[in-house]
This record gives C-alpha cells, structure tokens and sequence, in this order.
C-alpha cells in the first residue's frame, strides 16, 4: 500500500513555515519506513479528483477526505482502519485536506470515508502535521513500536 497525504492549497495561500513543513516532512519519512508515504499539494479540488481518478491499480484509490462533519476515531481505531485498508489490499490510499470553503457534493460522493480531526478549525499546515502524526503513530501501532505509549 501507498499512502498519500494531500492537501488543496492555491497557489495565493501557500505559506513557507519552516517549522510546518520540517514536521511534515519528518513524519512522512518516519512512516515510509513502514508504508510508503508521501505529500502532494493540489491547486484545486477538481486537480486532486482527476489525479485520484488516474492512479494506478487493480482497484481504484481509497480516498479519506478530512471533513469537521467525519468520523472521529481514537488513535488506535485510526490505526485498526489503516491495518484493515493495508491487510484488504489497497494500493492506494489518500488522506486528504480539502479547499477553505469545503467539499464539493461530487467530492463527498467520491470519499470513501469522511474523517474529522476534530471539531476546531485548523490552518492546512498545521492540519497536515497532526495528520502526518497520527498517521505515523497508526503504523507505530500496527507495528508494536514503543512511540505510541496509549495515552
């Protein structure tokens, strides 16, 4: 399985934050070394559906789109739902951060889960560090590594 954390950032709301993106690109490349894990920014909603739409594989990409009106889960019901997309066979699987305004109804339609950190309101990039965490601590998890401590 291949994971993808995306996110809809126009180009006129693109921040550079050393700090942000530091994180990010920690957690990704502590994940991939369980799961192969990469970002990818979108300029629009309709760029991330095409490219979802064109991913490769015998089935087509799961896609969790992050939603303040999705399923919350604890850290270890996170991690069982990513083991479960992992021991299914997914290829792909995308998590991804949605435009300011929110999901178009075709969006939702094409979501295979809506997933909600939580109900404050988050910048994208802090959004997409505590996305990167939690998903890095979900293969910490599903691997018995000692990161994830339960509390």
């Amino acid at each position: 399985m291949k994971i993808t954390l995306a996110a809809i950032l126009p180009r006129t709301a693109r921040t550079k934050s050393e700090a942000t993106d530091r994180l990010l690109a920690d957690y990704i490349a502590r994940t991939a070394r369980t799961i192969p894990c990469n970002s990818q920014i979108f300029d629009t909603e309709a760029a991330l559906l095409t490219w979802l739409d064109n991913q490769p594989g015998r089935v087509r990409a799961h896609a969790i789109l992050l939603d303040s009106r999705g399923q919350q889960f604890t850290s270890e019901e996170f991690a069982a739902r990513i083991g479960r997309r992992r021991d299914e066979g997914t290829q792909r699987l995308v998590l991804a951060i949605g435009p300011a305004d929110g999901w178009s109804p075709a969006a939702l339609d094409r979501a295979d889960l809506l997933f909600s950190l939580g109900r404050l309101t988050l910048p994208h990039q802090l959004a997409r560090v505590i996305l990167a965490e939690q998903l890095y601590r979900a293969t910490t998890i599903l691997t018995n590594h000692p990161y994830h401590s339960g509390h």
